[in-house]
């Protein structure tokens, strides 16, 4: 890892736990499990807001103001609109897209959630979610949430990754498998 991001894990750890700990004395977890997840999607869909809060050329009173108008048109709660106007304040908002992911792993660990990274070559069916879930929740034994993302690629089967377990069932890993066994042979 390089030290700037490094660096920059340091800052939204510091951020987060701030956060998480004024939330949870406030018995608003809940509230702040929506904002982030609010965040976290705002933030992917809008290549724009991500340019703005990375942009040294946009200064602090104009990141402040915009973040200000976003917050409020998101309807995030009022203990994050004034970490946001803090973190504009202090030019720390380029740490954003770290601090949500810090915020959710915090709030699923206080819930005894554990978050499986799902990658499909389809769409999964609620059905099909349902049946990991559950079968995840019996091996692991906890609650699971899912993440989920369609790679095409994969051909068939699924990638699932689970804190430092990595399952790949994907038909693409077996052809892969299967050439350089093949490659042995030959």
């Amino acid at each position: 890892m390089s030290e700037t991001a490094s660096i920059s894990l340091s800052i939204a750890g510091r951020y987060a736990q701030a956060l998480f700990e004024l939330a949870k004395e406030d018995g608003a977890l809940m509230a702040l499990e929506s904002d982030a997840d609010a965040l976290g999607a705002v933030l992917t869909e809008s290549p724009e807001l991500a340019a703005m809060i990375a942009s040294p050329v946009v200064n602090r009173d104009e990141q402040s103001a915009a973040m200000a108008a976003i917050a409020a048109q998101m309807g995030l709660s009022t203990l994050t609109q004034n970490t946001l106007a803090l973190m504009a304040q202090k030019r720390r908002l380029f740490i954003l897209p770290q601090l949500v992911q810090d915020l959710k792993a915090r709030i699923a660990a206080e819930k005894g959630e554990v978050t499986a990274e799902v990658t499909s070559a389809t769409v999964l069916t609620a059905g099909q979610r349902d049946a990991l879930v559950a079968t995840l929740k019996a091996n692991f034994g906890k609650d699971i949430k899912l993440n989920t993302a369609v790679d095409e690629s994969l051909i068939g089967g699924l990638i699932v990754k689970l804190g430092s377990s990595m399952i790949d069932t994907s038909v693409k890993a077996k052809l892969a498998a299967l050439q350089n066994a093949m490659k042995e042979v030959g």
